[in-house]
């Protein structure tokens, strides 16, 4: 479908519904009238017509992977992403297995706390918040304990905004024979997933554009029929609500219905876009606005252009001692736009998300807004102190 079709069908990305400012997080995010007038309707949940919108949701999903699609399936869980990640490892993972955990970030770290929860046994590789697990580290771990029986790795990883080489990663798992599982909660629907694995995760809340309420697993036919019985929880249980679903085209418990016709909406417009590579595209096209911007107005991102993702960019926060990010948060937000602060251990930072519904005049808006905000704070300079720069360069080392 070409770009002139599909403006016809959403408007050129209009500002949001009511005023309300624009989300520049990793989800939840600005979405569309349309997505939100998806969610004025009622659905009673065991209806056929509901049954309808599970299926089809399933279906667009498993329809994005392309070419193996047919050797998994989809399956939807209720809850927050991180529900759906720990379904995956609690029903993928046997009571006996091992599991490599790749950190670099919050959502690593929280990987591996899950599986302490879930008396799971486990390693961590922690790459800090500047660099990303490289293929070859991973091989030489699996190489030094064959104990080890799943790898697991966020693909992008939003507390620093590293987009992970998760293909060469997936190339050294299975060369040693093992398995992974991927948490590609903010990258899923923008970023390729052409590359081998057992079990992908995202969320409705994310570059599908939906809004919270479910996350999903899409995961191997086998994988599925081996977690019978596996899982430490009723209702995270991914064998039994995929069996209720093959059977029943039903939700084991009560579903998010009014965000499942959200998501629906979601899934129309993003094919309607032109699938993944479209999205990605203006997702991409996106940060490179809001990082030649920012940039020229001073501000130092914190990843080199190489690990920059399109989902999310951190930015360290200025060392100018006028600059408190509390305030530069209200007049952000006083402005139309919610940031995030920063999420790493050592250096003050604040994140852009990218994703969402808008597009390059939004993030140029977005430059034009933390300028302003700069001068009302009286900040000279948006440079970061001599100390962050220090310190990034001692850990990259």
């Amino acid at each position: 479908m070409s770009a002139a079709t599909f403006d016809r069908i959403t408007e050129p990305f209009p500002p949001p519904a009511r005023g309300e400012p624009y989300l520049l997080t990793p989800g939840p995010l600005t979405t569309s009238a349309s997505v939100k007038q998806a969610m004025l309707r009622d659905w009673g949940s065991w209806d056929a017509d509901f049954r309808a919108l599970t299926a089809e949701l399933r279906r667009s999903l498993l329809a994005m992977i392309g070419d193996d699609a047919g050797d998994f399936d989809c399956v939807p869980m209720q809850g927050s992403g991180t529900a759906s990640v720990e379904a995956m490892l609690a029903s993928f993972v046997p009571k006996e297995g091992k599991v490599l955990v790749l950190a670099n970030g919050a959502y690593g770290k929280r990987a591996a706390q899950i599986l302490g929860y879930l008396g799971r046994d486990h390693v961590v590789i922690d790459k800090g918040d500047y660099l990303p697990p490289r293929g070859r580290e991973v091989a030489a771990a699996l190489a030094a304990d064959p104990a080890i029986t799943h790898v697991t790795v966020v693909h992008c990883e939003t507390s620093s905004g590293i987009l992970n080489p998760v293909a060469e990663i997936s190339e050294a798992v299975y060369d040693a024979e093992r398995k992974l599982l991927v948490d590609s909660m903010s990258a899923f629907g923008a970023v390729a997933t052409n590359f081998r694995y057992e079990a992908i995760v995202s969320s409705a809340n994310k570059c599908i554009e939906g809004v919270p309420g479910f996350g999903f697993v899409i995961a191997r036919k086998t994988e599925l029929e081996a977690a019978k019985g596996r899982s430490h929880s009723l209702s995270l249980d991914l064998h039994a609500q995929w069996r209720a679903m093959e059977e029943t085209g039903q939700w084991r418990f009560t579903p998010p219905t009014h965000v499942v016709a959200a998501f629906i909406t979601a899934l129309r417009l993003h094919s309607a876009e032109g699938g993944v590579a479209a999205r990605g595209a203006r997702y991409a096209a996106n940060r490179d606005m809001l990082v030649s911007g920012m940039r020229q107005a001073g501000f130092e991102t914190l990843l080199p252009d190489r690990w920059l993702s399109p989902i999310i960019v951190t930015f360290f926060c200025p060392g100018d001692p006028h600059f408190d990010f509390g305030r530069f948060y209200g007049l952000m937000k006083d402005k139309g736009f919610i940031i995030y602060p920063g999420k790493l251990t050592v250096v003050d930072s604040f994140r852009v998300g990218c994703i969402g519904y808008m597009d390059e005049p939004v993030m140029r808006r977005v430059v034009e807004a933390a300028r302003a905000s700069l001068a009302e704070m009286g900040v000279a300079s948006a440079a970061p102190p001599q100390e962050a720069i220090a310190e990034r360069a001692r850990l990259a080392a």
